[in-house]
Formats: C-alpha cells, structure tokens, sequence
C-alpha cells in the first residue's frame, strides 16, 4: 500500500467536492465547539456551587446530638421483652451537647495525617430584640484563623472584616438579611437574649451573604470567647469540631471510626449533603449527554456526506480498482477522508469552544444575592478538550467506516458495463 498515494487521492477527492468538505467540517466545528463550551459552563457552575456549599461544610462534622434515654425502664421488664415499646418516661435530661475531653480529641486530630485541618465551633440559639420584636437566629462561635483558612470564611465577608471577631470583644458578624431587619449598620449595638433569659449587647463588625437566603436571615458569627460568655459557660466548652481531610471521599470511613473512638455522633459530608451531590452529578450528566448528541448528528453527517460522495465517484472507484487498487485501498482512502474532516474540523471546534468560554468567562454576572461572584463560571478542564478530540475522531471514524465499506466492494465490472 502506497500510503503517499492515498493520502493524495483522498486529497483531490476532498478538494474535488470541497463545498460538501466545508459542510460536514463546519458539522464537526460546531458540535465540538458547543460540546466544550456547555461542558465548561455546567462544570464551572458546579464548582460555585461547590463553593457556595460545600467548601463551607466540613468533611467530617463531630457533635453530640440530644438524643432520648436508651435505659428505659419498660425495656426492663421481661414480659415485654420482645415488644416493640412507645412508652418512653426518662427523658434526654442528662446528656450534653458539648464534646467530651474536648482538648485529647483535636490533640488527637492534630496527629492525623489525613486531617488537613479543623476548627471548633460553637452554635448558641438566641433571639435578637428588635424593638418589641424578637427574631430567632443563632450565633455561632468560631476560630476565625481557622474558618478563614479551612472553609473560606472572609470570602463571603460583604462589609467589615473578619478578623474584627477577635479584636473588638463581644462583637458580631451578622448575616446580610438579618441585618436588613435589624437595621443594624457597623458599628451598631444589637441586643439578644440567650435562650436562659440573660440580655448582652453585639457590637456589628461586618456582614456575610452565602447566597442561601434562609441562613442570612437568621445566622450569625461570633468569637469562641464570645459564644461562651452568651452560652455562660466555661473556656473549654465546644459543641461542635468542625474536620477538613486531605482526601473527601475517606470522610464516611473515617467518620465511622472517628464515632467510635471519640465516643460522639460524626456527620461525613456525603451523607449531609447527599442531595446536593446528586443534583451536580445529574447537571453534569445531562450536559454530557447534550455535548455527545451534537457529536453523533455531526457523525451522521459526515455519514450522509461520504455516502453521496461514493455514489458520485463510482465510475473512480470502479477505475481505481480496474487500475489495480485493492479494496482495503479504497477504504483507506475514504477513512483518510472522513479522519481528516473530523480532525480539522475537530481542531477548529477546540479552538471555538475555547474562545466562547474566554468570553462567557469575561460577561459580568451581577446578582443581589451573590454578590462575591463577578463573572459567569466557567471551568478550563483539560479532560473536556482530549474528550472532545476523542469523540470528532471516533464519531467520523466510524461514520466513514460504512461508506468506505461499500466502496471497497464495488465490482469495477458492473460499474464500466453499466456506463
């Protein structure tokens, strides 16, 4: 097989009907093209999103829920010992929200090595006064230091500055539409009352908008020291220890063996934000499906195109092959020719599909209720562009396939008899 010779004869080929050759690459163009930009925007879109949530969801949250009394007093009783019982007379008085030997618990978080970090954390309920009004909310006390590194805190800071919480004492960091009905601006004093009846005032040090409205209309932050004093309790209470891994996709065996050891409930993010995940998986798994049905009518194309192409050179096949050329020759020739639109016009849509991303990335995106995003997400992965290239080779391969089929079979014979 004379490769150079082939490569020349599906060249004149191509040139011979390059207005078909223009359409059936411009189909290619097209389908990559769009192919790489809705996959760069649903992509990016779901990484914002990640950020909104899921960047301020530890991987691994430690608590201790209120839960009832498992010691009941019916359960006791051997004549009911194989029943199913309702009668539940000993409450959840006794247990505590807060985390046992707090201080062992992160000196032992501390030294391991798949913990890239945490953060404790303490959530008081309290009623802000607003007049003869009063708002239910919650203050949650935090290491600022921590929750800026770990969860992106000062990012979704709107006005005033985080690190305020530690050096202005008994002050507050209230989330935008609670400010809104407070109408509380920096540098004002709002008021709660704890949920054991005892009054403090809140010097307001900045803002915070996550985007998620019915956590600004009722969240706040505080210093750890601060969430003490309004809870009244001592310098070594946490309720809550907040764990970023080196590696998410541990976080439900981990959890397991973090609930155990610690003695304390253990949340992995997986089953916290279990419908989150499955909303982005099914986003991403629709925009793949669109980007390969725009590769696949691409295909059927060039299919159509190569089809009317060998009905329209019969009579050249027929010489070809009377001249000596083989039918696997003649197939090569006319997979050259669908290879080659697929990969100039593979390589035209890459460039298409980057350059409308460049500009959908540059379009300002301007919304109330997040404020901290500036332009229309878009995500630059590579994996889409070697993807794209894969499917414009495969798909004309295969729509070449079929037609060069047919024309390695053609019978020179019945061809020159028939003209």
């Amino acid at each position: 097989m004379n490769f150079k010779l082939i490569f020349d004869i599906a060249k004149a080929l191509l040139l011979a009907r390059w207005r078909q050759t223009l359409v059936a690459a411009i189909g290619v163009t097209f389908s990559i093209g769009m192919f790489i930009t809705l996959l760069s925007f649903m992509n990016g879109l779901n990484d914002m999103l990640d950020g909104l949530i899921l960047n301020r969801t530890p991987h691994i949250r430690l608590y201790n829920e209120i839960k009832p009394n498992v010691n009941q007093p019916i359960n006791l009783a051997k004549s009911y010992h194989n029943h199913y019982n309702f009668i539940r007379s000993i409450k959840a008085s006794g247990s505590r929200q807060a985390i046992y030997n707090n201080g062992a618990v992160m000196q032992a978080l501390s030294n391991d090595k798949r913990v890239l970090g945490f953060s404790p954390k303490i959530t008081a309920q309290v009623f802000f006064n607003d007049g003869v009004v009063d708002i239910t909310g919650a203050v949650n006390g935090i290491d600022v230091q921590k929750e800026n590194k770990l969860f992106h805190f000062g990012e979704y800071i709107i006005a005033g500055t985080a690190t305020d919480l530690d050096k202005i004492p008994n002050s507050i960091v209230l989330g935008k539409d609670l400010g809104d009905k407070l109408l509380a601006e920096l540098g004002d004093v709002v008021q709660v009352t704890t949920a054991k009846g005892e009054i403090f005032q809140l010097k307001v040090v900045g803002y915070f908008q996550s985007g998620i409205q019915e956590l600004d209309k009722t969240q706040s932050y505080a210093s750890i020291m601060t969430a003490q004093k309004l809870l009244g309790q001592s310098a070594n209470y946490i309720t809550d220890i907040q764990i970023k891994l080196k590696d998410m996709n541990q976080a439900p065996g981990i959890a397991k063996e973090y609930r155990q050891l610690f003695v304390s409930d253990a949340e992995d993010i997986q089953t916290a934000n279990a419908q989150f995940e499955t909303g982005s998986f099914v986003r991403t798994l629709i925009s793949y499906a669109v980007g390969v049905t725009l590769l696949i009518v691409a295909g059927f194309g060039i299919y159509n195109i190569l089809n009317m192409m060998i009905f329209e050179k019969m009579d050249t096949i027929a010489i070809l092959k009377a001249i000596g050329f083989s039918g696997k020759d003649v197939k090569s020739i006319f997979l050259v020719i669908a290879l080659s639109i697929g990969f100039f016009g593979g390589l035209l849509g890459l460039m298409l599909g980057l350059g409308l991303s460049a500009i959908i990335d540059q379009v300002p995106f301007t919304t109330a209720s997040l404020p901290t995003i500036k332009t229309y997400p878009i995500s630059y992965s590579i994996t889409f562009y070697v993807i794209g290239t894969v499917f414009s080779l495969v798909t004309t391969f295969l729509a070449g396939w079929f037609p060069s089929r047919k024309a390695s079979q053609v019978d020179p014979v019945i061809i020159i008899r028939g003209k």
